[in-house]
This record gives C-alpha cells, sequence and structure tokens, in this order.
C-alpha cells in the first residue's frame, strides 16, 4: 500500500482491488449488501466511503485487510524528531526471536539492567511522545526501551522484578499504542500480547487492564469488532471486583475498556451495545470526578464526550456529530486526543456539506499536530477526495495542505 496505492481514495482501492479479484460491480455489491449504482459511485468518488462498518463489509468481500483499503500502513516520514530508524527498527525488535524465551536470550556477563527510575522515564518519554503525537519519536525510542526493559525484566529479582514487569508491559503498550496510530495492525497485535503476557507477571491489575484495553484497540485496527467487545467485556468483569471509589487510575483503565467497546460496537452497527458501554463509561468517569491522565488514558468525562461523537460519526449520525463536536472544550487533554476528534469534526462537516469548514477543521488539527495529520487515514482520505472531486485548480489553502500531506493530484 505504500506504493502504486498509496494516494488512491478509498473508492479507487475499492476498483483496484475488485479488478484484481476479476469481480464485476454488481457480484462485489451484492456481497456488500449494496447496489451496483451505489458501487459505482463509490469508486468514482461521487459518493464517499468513511464509515468503517461498510468498508469492513467491502474488505471481507473481497479477502483484503481494512488497512488495504483505507490506505494503512503510511511511510513515517524521517524527521529530525524521529531520525531514520523508526517502524522498521521496531519491527525487527519485536520479531528478534530472543524475546521469545529466556533460553534463547543469555546476558553476557558484563550485561547490566538499567536503574529502574532511569526505566520509568524512558516510558514516560516515549509515551509522552505518544501523546503529543509525536509518533515517528517514539517509534525510533521504543526498541531500545523494549531492550531495557526486558534486561531488567530478567535480571532482577523480589519486588525489583515485579517493578521491572510492570515496565516492561507498559514498554510493550507504548510500542502497541504507536504502532496502532501507524497502521501497522499486526505489529500492534503483536506488542499489545506480550505486554499482556508481561502484565500477567505482576499483581498490578490496574496495568493488567490497561493491557487489555491494548489488546482491545489491537483488534479494532484489525477491524475484529466482535471479538474486541467479548474482550471487554470479559476484561471488565476481571477488573469489577477490584474497582474502588477512591482509585482513579483503575477507574480510568476500566472506562477506556468501555470507550473501546464503544468504538467496536459502533463499527459492527450496534447502536444498543454502543449506548450501553457509552454509559459506562460515563459511569467511571464520574466517579474520577474529571478528567485525568493516569495510565496515560487521557480519560474523564471530555474523552466519553469525544467518543459520543466518534462512534456518532461511524453509525451514520453525521448531523449530530457536527452539532456537539465543535463545542467540546478539549484544551486540557494530550494534543494525539484533541487531533482525534478534530478529524472526526472535519468528517462530519464534510458529510454534511460544509466543506469550507471541514477544510478549516483540519488546518486546525495541522498546526496542532502535522505529524498525525500526515499520516491519519481520515484526513489523508477527506484531503484526496477534495483534491479528486474539485473542478479546475483547487483553491491555494487546500492546494497547499495536500502538497505538504504528499497527497497528489
Amino acid at each position: 500500500m505504500r506504493g502504486m496505492t498509496e494516494n488512491l481514495t478509498i473508492g479507487e482501492r475499492v476498483a483496484y482491488y475488485r479488478r484484481r479479484r476479476g469481480m464485476s460491480q454488481e457480484a462485489l455489491a451484492g456481497l456488500a449488501g449494496r447496489t451496483s449504482d451505489w458501487l459505482g459511485k463509490v469508486e468514482n468518488n461521487r459518493h464517499e466511503l468513511d464509515r468503517l462498518s461498510v468498508i469492513r463489509r467491502l474488505a471481507d468481500a473481497l479477502d483484503v485487510a481494512v488497512g488495504d483499503l483505507i490506505g494503512y500502513p503510511t511511510l513515517l516520514d524521517w524527521t529530525p524528531d524521529s531520525g531514520t530508524s523508526t517502524v522498521p527498527a521496531l519491527r525487527a525488535a519485536l520479531m528478534d526471536y530472543r524475546q521469545l524465551t529466556p533460553i534463547l536470550n543469555v546476558p553476557g556477563p558484563d550485561a547490566e539492567p538499567p536503574e529502574l527510575a532511569e526505566l520509568e522515564r524512558e516510558v514516560s518519554a516515549v509515551f509522552d511522545a505518544y501523546q503529543a503525537s509525536r509518533f515517528g519519536f517514539a517509534a525510533g525510542r521504543a526498541p531500545l526501551l523494549l531492550a531495557d526493559a526486558l534486561l531488567a525484566a530478567r535480571q532482577y529479582t523480589g519486588n525489583d522484578s515485579a517493578r521491572a514487569h510492570e515496565l516492561l508491559a507498559m514498554s510493550y503498550q507504548a510500542a502497541a499504542s504507536v504502532l496502532t496510530k501507524l497502521g501497522e495492525s499486526d505489529l500492534a497485535w503483536m506488542a499489545a500480547e506480550r505486554g499482556l503476557a508481561a502484565a500477567q507477571q505482576t499483581n498490578n491489575t490496574s496495568i493488567t487492564g490497561s493491557l487489555f484495553r491494548s489488546v482491545a484497540f489491537a483488534l479494532l485496527s484489525n477491524g475484529r469488532h466482535e471479538p474486541a467487545m467479548q474482550l471487554v467485556e470479559s476484561a471488565a468483569a476481571f477488573l469489577q471486583p477490584t474497582l474502588s471509589d477512591g482509585d482513579a487510575e483503575l477507574h480510568s483503565v476500566y472506562g477506556m475498556l468501555f470507550l473501546a467497546g464503544s468504538m467496536a460496537a459502533s463499527r459492527s452497527e450496534d447502536r444498543a451495545r454502543t449506548g450501553e458501554y457509552l454509559r459506562e463509561a460515563e459511569e467511571s468517569a464520574a466517579r474520577m470526578g474529571g478528567d485525568g491522565n493516569y495510565l496515560w488514558t487521557a480519560f474523564g468525562p471530555t474523552n466519553v464526550a469525544i467518543h459520543r461523537v466518534n462512534t456518532a460519526m461511524e453509525l451514520g449520525d453525521a448531523q449530530l456529530a457536527a452539532e456537539i463536536g465543535p463545542s467540546l472544550n478539549t484544551e486540557g487533554l494530550p494534543a494525539e486526543r484533541r487531533v482525534r476528534h478534530l478529524l472526526d469534526v472535519a468528517r462530519a462537516f464534510n458529510k454534511i456539506g460544509r466543506r469550507d469548514d471541514a477544510i478549516s477543521t483540519i488546518l486546525d488539527a495541522e498546526r496542532m499536530a502535522p505529524e498525525q495529520v500526515r499520516h491519519h487515514y481520515l484526513s489523508r482520505q477527506l484531503v484526496l477526495g477534495w483534491v479528486r472531486t474539485t473542478v479546475g485548480r483547487p483553491p491555494v489553502e487546500l492546494d497547499r495542505l495536500a502538497r505538504r500531506m504528499r497527497v497528489v493530484r
């Protein structure tokens, strides 16, 4: 997807894979439960394809991944922040056979584990970079972080061993978070799975719950919505006996599980479960009394409200999203959350015919986090669609935005 189809719209990718499969429009439309007229408009950019539930049906019918249709993963640019070693280095770290078992990874006599305090600082640096939408930096630092955390987990003993495993679990979660954001869904699953295994070597329920969240998001990024909902419900049942009114960290993790569940339910077009999960998250946020960032969750009433906008879009309620989205005050949240919300607001505006407002919103998001806007499929597809459907030369600000994002006409 990083080659000849990178700058195709989703509809154009559908046409590309349909032809590769030797399918007619009538056949594919029938498998997706749509008409051939609808599919023709999609493939010719006359009907916008922006709901993941519909995209998934087309992907299933074409026997391709959702990422193949939405253009994930994208090539991560080199920047002064990222250096020249990013996702491939992280892939190599995750696929290092020595991580599979200590039998294959005996530390040399001079190998000294990092101080736990230093390892904590490294975990924080990668998570903070992720939340600041500095994905290149986070991807570049994660391989070294994982190497240090693995060494610590294998060499420390007693209470230090438990803390080292907690930090190893969070290191994997940091890697999974940035990989999910970049569309590297298979690698994200690998990191989340290993992080959960490390978390289970501790007695820290909050960290175990946090890794359940990573697994849920990895399932989401792979288009596995029903398994994601099943995991959320099982993980919530595991956490419920330990919930207490004063534990904001645990309530943050618990609430974030249900926000992940709400996304899965909305992408499955299950309105009842979407509402149920959002209410459960809202109750958890109310117990906290405000927004927080425990274990880098950015959880609280504002994040719940953001997910109401997101799920409204996934369920096709663009007018509702356009009404409530712009009024949310997200200033207290990390840049990654704020920009992701702006992308939903932009697609809501676009859906109801307010293209100028949508472009303005994307520009606001770009000023806040250019790297996130450059790589997210929503912003890329919006801008590419606008350029494709503009008669004549695009407006100056749109043309410049498309060039900065390397979206070609």
